[in-house]
């Protein structure tokens, strides 16, 4: 029988049984390997209040302190919530993990040129550019 994928979505080698984990979004119960999951960092405060606490703060060099949260979802709601997406049959053999962009740092050359630019400029740029017979 044809099989999805080679792993069959689990991650547990060798392994017969392993611990269950609950997803963070619905609550369901995932097999830990199966999970998929994500460490997020972020502020404790978000930005828009930031302004105000250093505002009203007697302190002038003050960090605000960071969240560090461990997500695990169910294959449903990281679907859902876009954390992954579904990839083809071909893509799903590409073992390698995506090309990370860190914030700050130019994206890599997609040979698009036209990405990232706004429809109303495409037309622009494609009516300004000289057509030769």
């Amino acid at each position: 029988m044809t099989t999805k994928r080679r792993n069959g979505g689990k991650n547990r080698c060798g392994r017969g049984h392993v611990n269950t984990v609950r997803c963070s979004n619905c609550n369901r119960c995932v097999p830990k390997d199966k999970a998929i999951k994500r460490f997020v960092v972020r502020n404790m405060i978000e930005s828009a209040a930031q302004r105000d606490l250093k505002d009203a703060s007697v302190y002038e060099a003050y960090t605000v302190p960071k969240l560090y949260l461990k997500m695990e979802y169910c294959v449903s709601c990281a679907i859902h919530a876009h954390v992954v997406r579904g990839r083809s049959g071909v893509a799903r053999r590409v073992r390698e993990p995506p090309v990370r962009v860190r914030a700050g740092e130019r994206r890599p050359d997609s040979g698009k040129p036209m990405k990232g630019v706004k429809r109303s400029q495409r037309s622009l740029v494609n009516r300004n550019r000289i057509v030769e017979p």
